[in-house]
């Protein structure tokens, strides 16, 4: 298989590498398209060979190249390139989300119906071992019909903050969290039931990102960017990209052709997407959902809990608890306390399914719990 990227940027490499490594042997990459060529030249770098490079106005020529083509772009990008694949013939594997609005959503849709190439959505999320197993179980009754969800998702001050950064600060170009994040969460919960919405309710607000926050908090002046500010190494809320070598190639050195800066402040102006959100929703099988997210938490995971005719089930499932990874001077302020359960990465527990359960049904709903950790 032949495949060719369009859009080089942070998350392309996870797929590039995928095809230099593990995956080398179903297919080779024929060709990178990308608004800016120093993004380019560092994957033609990356891959080892001389690989041709386009412009987006040249993807006629990446599809002539290709037999199927991994988009990766800012997602207001997406219908554009996906459309023009699909009526290729080419087969399309497109990152989370689809689209941002639903005419793109329809002409992704009609371009399918029409098109010899198969499209793939990739939510990842389903193919976790915990993910599996709840929807093993629900399949199997084990909580008998399901009636509600409750889902809480938690972004911290690393993971979060670095939304109102980058490009997604802007809901032109990712549809605010709700879209670009939650997607994930949202066809979990349609996986997991077997159903779709039927009705859906939300509300969001900008709470503690953004400039107007910041002033009502008293924060002082702000740099526009963290790069070359004079709080960077001291202020924990500015990303020093220059200290990540492949940040600082693909975009510090990049910044010359196209002006994207990769490290504005959380806190500077121009931030149009939420950090907090929720919403209601009622499915085809009349189960409904509430659910939250936030971007600001102390800590990063999610709380599931379902009711059904027979019992509930739930569980709290967190990661890192806020230990940054990243060199000192581009951490965020770490969480201040520790979710409720044991003192480790990950907490999954499974109650009450019946009030009488025999032996080997609980020793099962065990095993789907240990399951679902690991």
């Amino acid at each position: 298989m032949k495949y060719a990227f369009v859009g080089l940027g942070h998350r392309a490499q996870m797929y590039v590498d995928a095809l230099l490594g593990d995956w080398r042997d179903a297919g080779t990459i024929v060709a990178l398209c990308d608004t800016n060529r120093t993004r380019m030249d560092y994957y033609v770098e990356r891959i080892g060979q001389k690989v041709p490079c386009f412009a987006p106005d040249e993807f006629d020529k990446v599809l002539e190249l290709a037999d199927a083509v991994i988009v990766t772009t800012v997602d207001a990008t997406h219908a554009k390139y996906v459309c023009a694949a699909l009526d290729a013939g080419r087969d399309v594997i497109v990152e989370k989300p689809l689209t941002i609005d639903a005419d793109g959503c329809a002409a992704i849709a009609a371009a399918a119906e029409r098109s010899s190439g198969k499209l793939i959505v990739t939510f990842n999320y389903r193919y976790s071992p915990r993910n599996s197993a709840v929807r093993r179980l629900l399949k199997e009754g084990a909580i008998g019909e399901v009636t509600s969800v409750h889902f809480e998702w938690t972004l911290d001050t690393i993971h979060g903050a670095d939304y109102f950064r980058r490009w997604h600060r802007d809901r032109a170009n990712s549809g605010g969290l709700l879209v670009h994040k939650s997607t994930h969460h949202f066809d979990l919960v349609n996986w997991w039931l077997d159903a779709a919405p039927e009705m859906v309710f939300a509300q969001t607000g900008l709470r503690f990102y953004g400039a107007e926050n910041a002033r009502k908090r008293g924060l002082g002046e702000r740099p526009e960017r963290a790069h070359g500010a004079p709080g960077l190494g001291s202020d924990p809320w500015l990303l020093d990209i220059s200290a990540d070598e492949r940040l600082k190639r693909l975009y510090l050195d990049a910044e010359h052709e196209d002006g994207y800066l990769r490290d504005q402040d959380v806190f500077g102006e121009g931030i149009t997407i939420d950090d907090n959100m929720s919403v209601m929703v009622r499915y085809t099988n009349q189960a409904v959902m509430t659910y939250s997210l936030h971007a600001h938490a102390p800590w990063e995971g999610y709380r599931v809990a379902f009711n059904g005719t027979a019992g509930r089930w739930s569980w709290t499932w967190w990661s890192g608890s806020g230990r940054p990874s990243t060199p000192p001077s581009t951490r965020a302020p770490p969480p201040r306390n520790t979710p409720p359960g044991p003192p480790s990465g990950c907490c999954c527990a499974a109650t009450g399914a019946r009030r009488r359960r025999s032996r080997s049904s609980r020793a099962r709903a065990g095993t789907a719990a240990a399951t679902a950790c690991c």
